[in-house]
């Protein structure tokens, strides 16, 4: 099989280093630049564990990136800070796939939006393709497979470690701040809120905190339905929703954060009815830098580029801090 290029921009995050280490595991793809303006000059394999190589990080802006004319570019980038780099490659490197991870493409419907366990089917071969947010994801997958039978918005109480937070310096990434804490904020309106409502075509209301955990997500779904469903009626309809897809797993008591961290897969369980039979709590687990970043935007370039979707996933070596 003919190898693809790939380039990454803003791989000085964490979610870029997660890229890499993909990229690195993926027998028909390679890495042909990364771009950072602060690492600029230093070698990749200095900073991500598990890269081999003599790559060293370059600082590129939109133009220079486009002449790369690779097969696919991921932008690993800021919310607000794509659009120079979609207009370029839009221009001058019209074949290569757009991979972006910010917020800043997921309801323009010229764009795939690409969770591929629900919008798989959509694929129609887009060369841009917008990847979802890690709270979203771990809320859709919760959700989806009672969505046609819910009586009201699904309440979500989300809990993600602070690499969430990104590397910039804030409250929600200062370990100091952090600890014996967690932190509440953007209660009403956060953009993955209005990312899920949008995609599963109902209301719903998220809460996000922040914990001092380095990586994981913990999502906590209330549901209420219309009719009475038993437990067991609950857990055959999710098996069955998601019998084909290797990276969900369903589980029977609630999942841990920590048994997910550093896993491409997502965990779904507790499945807790309440007296009466309408109301279900649910709990979905995953790492919010791989699946609910990296591994998916892996799953995507492998559909957009003609790789089976799991190619390079299971291959690729967790991080050193959760691979004990």
């Amino acid at each position: 099989m003919t190898r693809k290029t790939i380039g990454i921009v803003g791989a000085r995050g964490h979610t870029g280093a997660e890229l890499i280490r993909l990229v690195a595991a993926h027998e028909f793809l390679e890495l042909a630049f990364v771009s950072s303006r602060e690492l600029a000059g230093q070698r990749v394999a200095d900073h991500v564990e598990g890269y081999v190589g003599e790559l060293r990080y370059e600082s590129l802006d939109a133009e220079a990136v486009a002449d790369k004319a690779v097969d696919a570019v991921v932008l690993a980038l800021p919310n607000g800070a794509a659009a120079p780099f979609v207009e370029a490659l839009g221009k001058s490197a019209k074949e290569s796939v757009v991979i972006d991870l910010s917020a800043d493409y997921r309801f323009d419907t010229q764009w795939y939006y690409g969770l591929p366990e629900l919008t798989r089917k959509q694929y129609r071969g887009q060369h841009k393709i917008s990847n979802p947010g890690c709270y979203a994801t771990a809320m859709q997958l919760a959700i989806a497979p009672l969505a046609d039978v819910l009586a009201g918005p699904p309440q979500c109480f989300g809990v993600s470690g602070f690499s969430g937070a990104g590397t910039t310096p804030s409250d929600k990434n200062d370990p100091d701040k952090l600890r014996d804490n967690l932190m509440p904020y953007a209660l009403v309106g956060h953009v993955h809120e209005r990312e899920v409502s949008k995609q599963l075509g109902i209301p719903v209301e998220f809460m996000p905190h922040v914990a001092p955990h380095f990586r994981g997500i913990t999502m906590t779904v209330n549901l209420w339905l219309q009719q009475p469903m038993k437990r067991e009626e609950i857990i055959a309809r999710y098996r069955g929703f998601y019998a084909d897809e290797t990276l969900i797993h369903i589980v029977d008591d609630a999942p841990w954060v920590s048994r997910v961290a550093g896993q491409h897969h997502v965990e779904i369980g507790g499945f807790a009815v309440a007296p009466g039979g309408k109301r279900v709590v649910i709990v979905a687990t995953l790492d919010n830098l791989l699946k609910g970043a990296a591994t998916q935007a892996m799953q995507n370039l492998n559909l957009a580029l003609g790789f089976d979707e799991l190619c390079g996933i299971s291959n690729a070596k967790a991080p050193a801090e959760v691979s004990a």
